[in-house]
């Protein structure tokens, strides 16, 4: 038997409420014809959707395919991603993959695609209109681990701790972590002292954690997303206050890695993002060469501390450390 690949598949597809099992998921080894497939992100700001693209990237040239990749460069550019669906189409792609800036603000649009070409979802939850297959894990899990992590640590009945909360961009993915992080906090001790709603771009996340450090100094922790805890881990030294306020993040990529590793970020869900772009990719193929063996698969989320860091599969977590993002790939010449 050849390479599979440990995801976790639901009873009833695109519903996260539904049974979930865990399955071996046997990845093709080349596609039947050079299909035209294009993939739209909803930015390249930070290094978890660059390792969505590297596991992307690689599963084209491996199956020989042609990729075509938009970013969309932030939450708020809706209209920009629908005219990326749009120029998918009047390029000739065969099908879509889409990891969307909207729950449910873009159904309008992949419906009226999915009547000529199948549309996947992948990463970013999605109304399931017009979707063929989905690839992506519960984002309620990811707002949930690192609650947990803080329950664990100060169960309900311990010593108060103020947390601040940097859920994400409202709208989309950020509401369901949103869920699970308060659903996880009320085993605990911990009480939220401030929520700042924004955009996961550098400069927002910068001026928010500035702002909460400002309001309310003896805060404990600040959680939230990736780009959250990279501001944070330089404002707290250039306030001296490393070690001082403990730092959680909803997601995984290259910084917060490194400051797990460096004793800066204390833990964060782990979802995979590269094996979410190969398998967005394998899945894609299989809809257009009828094969599906799931209609929806994501990785099992695994929580990375100190504890595991060194043990984790980096293969199919983050892209190679001098990987820059590649928006073609042409079997022709690759």
């Amino acid at each position: 038997m050849g390479e599979t690949w440990e995801v976790t598949t639901w009873e009833r597809p695109f519903d996260y409420d539904s049974a979930s099992r865990v399955i071996e998921y046997p990845p093709l080894e080349r596609a039947t014809r050079p299909w035209q497939l294009c993939a739209i992100y909803p930015h390249l700001k930070d290094s978890y959707w660059l390792s969505v693209n590297y596991g992307m990237v690689e599963t084209a040239r491996k199956l020989g395919v042609a990729l075509q990749v938009f970013e969309a460069g932030g939450y708020p550019n809706l209209e920009r991603q629908r005219d990326h669906l749009h120029e998918c189409v009047a390029n000739g792609a065969d099908a879509i993959m889409l990891g969307t800036v909207s729950y449910d603000e873009l159904s309008d649009t992949v419906v009226e695609i999915a009547e000529d070409i199948p549309v996947v979802a992948t990463v970013n939850d999605i109304a399931e209109r017009g979707i063929s297959a989905k690839v992506g894990v519960p984002w309620t899990d990811m707002g949930f681990a690192p609650a947990a992590y803080l329950a664990r640590q100060h169960p309900a009945g311990a010593d108060p701790v103020d947390v601040a909360w940097f859920p994400g961009p409202k709208g989309g993915w950020a509401h369901f972590v949103d869920a699970g992080f308060h659903a996880a906090l009320a085993d605990s001790s911990a009480r939220v002292v401030a929520t700042q709603w924004g955009d996961t771009g550098v400069e927002t996340q910068h001026i928010q954690v500035e702002e909460v450090l400002e309001a309310y100094p003896d805060v404990d922790y600040l959680v939230g997303s990736a780009i959250t805890a990279d501001a944070a881990i330089g404002l707290l030294r250039a306030r001296g206050l490393e070690g001082e306020i403990g730092l959680l993040a909803t997601y995984f990529t290259h910084g917060v890695y490194r400051g797990i590793r460096r004793g800066k970020v204390l833990a964060a869900p782990n979802d995979f993002p590269t094996l979410q772009g190969r398998l967005s990719v394998d899945m894609t193929v299989r809809v257009l060469e009828d094969a599906l063996v799931v209609q929806h698969a994501g990785p099992a989320i695994q929580t990375v501390d100190a504890d595991n860091v060194d043990t984790i599969p980096l293969e199919h977590s983050l892209s190679p450390a001098r990987f820059s993002p590649i928006f073609n790939v042409d079997p022709a010449r690759d």
